[in-house]
């Protein structure tokens, strides 16, 4: 098998009482031939036969279970542009020039994934939200004075909160916080199966389910073996398969671990001001978000481990901790769960995703979008993938190369 098989996702998710909108999936049952072939038909693989359709290219896109019925179901969906490794100190891992062009590149990915999927009309609940960063066990009062500073010299508009500005604003005691702007919120699987409805209306093929067993060629033309039998001849392939990584791919560097993450009643005369997303300077870290319909997301309780059943064994115990967690910070809610999961999804040591070739392999391409923002980094892996096959080059390629950006000065 090309892919590693993961069991993604336990529980209920909020995102599965409504219902999606209808795709041309069909089963593979003959031998096929495209330009690019992508394997994943989740929030990357969604991005990537967009953006290469958009191109001309011919695209067919293949899923062992079935389009966003993997990691993106199980997602919150804050959307955020702000890097899980703050600035100051990203710039102790890779160098403060690269680390702030991280930080442009994924302020730029998030407005245009925001400006994309209103060009396109999909309905998704797209609603932008302004984000509020506590202080907490990374960064203190000081440290987040000294983030604001970083974010404002490269032009990122960041306010800095006092323990009175948060508490006066908010209703919530933290010694300071962050208060930035422009996030998005959405319905993750409907945002996947959107972006998949418009390439497949230019012309992208959609099968399911369908297993990848091997790959072989290396030239013009590679020939791909499935599970189900039939062949599939590409010149690109292209793995989205989030947290089931590629053969072939090292696997240094890149980790998985378990999250948790619960969702109210709908209680919309309970709500903080403003409804902006919220999460902490801690690892680990809660984060919450509201839904259209007044209820609250709420996720954490991460633990560095990838064992399925031993992470599904945990969620009622973890269920109970972050209804406790949430109502110590935000005392008015109603925070019992009326939806409750847990999932895996990968992360590095920069808070960066990993998108390049397989070494050795010309014309395999893998989109890791690994960290707190893997919807923010589906959409910059299908610019550079889009780039790269069309003849073009990403400027900030090098920030995601395999083996992640050498430290510099």
């Amino acid at each position: 098998m090309e892919t590693e098989a993961r069991d993604l996702r336990t529980g209920k998710t909020v995102w599965e009482a409504r219902p999606l909108l209808s795709l041309p999936v069909q089963p593979l049952i003959k031998d096929i031939k495209t330009d690019v072939l992508i394997v994943g038909a989740g929030t990357s693989g969604a991005f990537m036969a967009e953006a290469l359709t958009d191109a001309g290219l011919d695209v067919a896109v293949v899923d062992r279970r079935g389009p966003a019925e993997g990691a993106t179901t199980a997602s919150t969906a804050l959307i955020e542009y702000e890097i899980d490794t703050p600035i100051i100190e990203l710039a102790k891992k890779i160098g403060l020039a690269k680390a702030e062009r991280a930080w442009k590149r994924s302020h730029l990915a998030l407005t245009s994934l925001a400006a994309r999927t209103r060009a396109l009309g999909i309905d998704c609940a797209q609603t932008r939200r302004d984000n509020l960063y506590l202080a907490g066990n990374m960064l203190d009062a000081k440290g987040l004075e000294r983030e604001w500073a970083a974010r404002r010299a490269i032009g990122i508009e960041t306010v800095l909160l006092s323990r009175k500005d948060v508490k006066e604003r908010f209703g919530i005691s933290r010694q300071a916080a962050l208060l930035s702007f422009d996030d998005l919120s959405c319905d993750p699987r409907q945002l996947a199966v959107g972006y998949l409805d418009v390439a497949a209306k230019r012309g992208a093929r959609l099968f399911s389910p369908v297993t990848v067993m091997d790959v072989k060629g290396s030239g013009k033309q590679l020939t791909v073996k499935t599970q189900e039998g039939p062949r599939i001849l590409c010149r690109h392939i292209v793995f989205c398969t989030g947290y089931e990584l590629p053969d072939h791919v090292p696997k240094r560097g890149h980790s998985i671990i378990s999250t948790y993450a619960i969702a109210t009643r709908q209680q919309r005369d309970n709500l903080w001001p403003g409804e902006c997303f919220i999460w902490e300077a801690s690892d680990p870290y809660l984060y919450i978000r509201t839904s259209p319909e007044g209820r609250v997301i709420c996720g954490g309780e991460d633990e560095e481990f990838e064992d399925e059943a031993k992470r599904d064994a945990r969620l009622d115990r973890k269920t109970a901790v972050l209804e406790r967690k949430l109502k110590k910070l935000l005392p008015d809610l109603d925070t019992k769960a009326e939806f409750a999961w847990t999932g895996s999804f990968g992360t590095t040591a920069t808070g960066l995703p990993t998108v390049d070739q397989i070494p050795k392999y010309p014309h395999r391409w893998f989109v890791l979008g690994f960290g707190g923002n893997g919807i923010t980094y589906s959409r910059l892996g299908a610019d550079i993938v889009r780039a790269a096959l069309t003849g073009k080059r990403d400027p900030d390629a090098d920030l995601y190369a395999l083996g992640g950006p050498a430290r510099t000065r």
